[in-house]
């Protein structure tokens, strides 16, 4: 029965994932790789590479899981070029059916996997349970587009023709992050599988629970032996990953420094490549906005999963004119976010990925006061009263008021509950200033002028954007960036491209000429 080793039906904090994978204890590693049907441990003699898996909330060991080798590497890209000559040959018709019931299998077991999004990210239940939905609709989305993959037909001189098909490229890798793991997972693999591509999945070390149930879920749909698989590790895996000669195409979701390397990889054997890097989005607030509709937004763009997300809109820009009443309201707001146990379903913050990472944040937040930010609530180390989460790394959401364009925490991507709130005079003074980043991955508009609300955003440098709203990303609008926030693009149909080759076929109906 699907999920009989994944995730109980009833999934309670002391389960530890017994059903997950066996025994999680340091003694007997976890076996996360998924290839050819079933989990397995990855085979790499080097434990010094084996990574420890925390859950957030808590701080509490999920498990110790081996990173992947060259050899798990190679069989897992061997059986996925084994399952290609399979899957490929399915008519566009037959993968849409696969895709529905993988879609249909995620529907059916919904709350048990969000509830492992959430032991896996620590993002609340209420986001966990939208991004599971999201799976579902991205499955659904490119199961109908499957069947209509198809070339053109071009009529030519006397009688003659030629016709193109769009073919898959072959083997696709995967590289996902750790802020949306299974709604990331579910993205790169839609489109791959509706063309007719085989996938290797590499999840992020610091989450890689839901990626091995997608993998079981496709193979309770009836996706051939191999066509998804799943590798473990970091950096070393990635590498041997994304630079294998029998992978075709890398698509990779995370930071710029690993992108750039991911990019170089590629190069060697010119594979395609899709990137989708990070952010310093910025969200404009005029003063003939909804002020209501705006902090919502503005919250939206901050603090949804912590504020652990790449297209977040960090750099709030708001009109002089408005900015005493912007600021009372968002801080009330604020201040009512509920921070706590990720797995109730009152809370609306969780905890960050990891104590690490949450040094990190509270690292730019000094630093931004040192460079004269006001810090207008928020930003500290919060310990619940739940004893369960005291070893979890919660952070209160910050707001940062008197920012410049040139201070640390404007400029770098803070990956973490804080937002930062800068003044505007004019809109010609905040589009040049919205632009002036290494980043361009999305952008926001507030404004009831609708004028003016194409005009600014047909100006900004961004690949995403939004008007009157932010961070909605449904599976029918394409994603990604500009500038050094990426290529290509995740979601719409667009996509179709990025997952296929076309060959152009010349038909002759006369006699050849030639001249010779």
């Amino acid at each position: 029965m699907l999920l009989r080793r994944v995730v109980s039906q009833s999934l309670k904090r002391d389960v530890q994932f017994r059903r997950f994978a066996g025994t999680l204890s340091l003694e007997s590693p976890a076996s996360l790789n998924y290839v050819d049907d079933h989990r397995i441990t990855a085979n790499n003699p080097d434990r010094s590479l084996d990574f420890k898996v925390y859950e957030p909330a808590t701080g509490k060991l999920l498990c110790t899981c081996p990173s992947s080798s060259q050899d798990d590497i190679d069989n897992a890209v061997k059986s996925s070029q084994d399952a290609f000559h399979i899957w490929s040959s399915y008519s566009g018709s037959e993968r849409a059916a696969v895709l529905r019931k993988a879609a249909k299998i995620i529907e059916d077991n919904h709350e048990d996997i969000a509830r492992t999004e959430v032991k896996d990210n620590g993002k609340p239940i209420s986001e966990a349970r939208y991004d599971i939905v999201t799976g579902i609709d991205t499955l659904n989305y490119y199961a109908g587009l499957a069947p209509t993959i198809a070339g053109q037909h071009i009529q030519l001189p006397g009688g003659s023709f030629a016709y193109t098909r769009r073919e898959p490229l072959g083997v696709c890798a995967a590289i996902g992050a750790w802020n949306y793991p299974f709604q990331i997972a579910s993205w790169k693999a839609a489109p791959a599988l509706a063309c007719g591509n085989t996938m290797v999945f590499k999840p992020s070390p610091l989450t890689p629970l839901t990626a091995v149930v997608l993998a079981e879920i496709f193979t309770e749909s009836g996706l051939p032996k191999g066509s998804f698989n799943v590798v473990q590790g970091g950096a070393e895996a990635g590498h041997m990953l994304s630079s294998h000669p029998g992978v075709a195409k890398v698509s990779f979701t995370g930071s710029v420094p690993t992108g750039k390397k991911i990019m170089a990889n590629c190069a060697e054997d010119v594979k395609h490549v899709t990137l989708e890097l990070g952010g310093k989005s910025p969200l404009i607030i005029f003063p003939d906005c909804d002020m209501n509709n705006a902090v919502s937004g503005a919250l939206n763009a901050n603090f949804l999963t912590q504020g652990e997300v790449c297209s977040n809109g960090t750099r709030v820009f708001v009109h002089k004119s408005i900015m005493k009443s912007f600021l009372e309201k968002i801080i009330d707001r604020t201040n009512n976010i509920k921070l706590g146990d990720p797995m109730k379903d009152e809370t609306t913050m969780g905890a960050v990925i990891s104590a690490d990472h949450g040094k990190k944040i509270l690292n730019y937040i000094s630093g931004a006061r040192k460079e004269g930010a006001t810090v207008l609530c928020g930003g500290e180390k919060v310990i619940p009263n739940d004893s369960m989460l005291s070893g979890g790394f919660y952070i209160s959401p910050c707001v940062l008021g008197d920012c410049r364009d040139d201070m640390t925490v404007v400029k770098e991507e803070v990956f973490g509950p804080v937002m930062s709130v800068l003044c505007f005079d004019s809109e010609e003074e905040v589009i040049t200033r919205a632009n002036d980043t290494v980043f361009g991955l999305a952008a926001g508009v507030f404004t009831n002028d609708l004028k003016k609300a194409h005009r600014v955003i047909s100006k900004l440098e961004a690949g995403t954007c939004w008007i009157n709203t932010f961070n909605l990303t449904p599976s029918e609008i394409p994603f990604g960036g500009y500038k050094q926030s990426g290529l290509g693009r995740e979601n719409g149909s667009v996509t179709i491209e990025y997952y296929t080759q076309l060959k152009s076929v010349y038909v002759e109906m006369g006699n050849v000429e030639c001249t010779m």
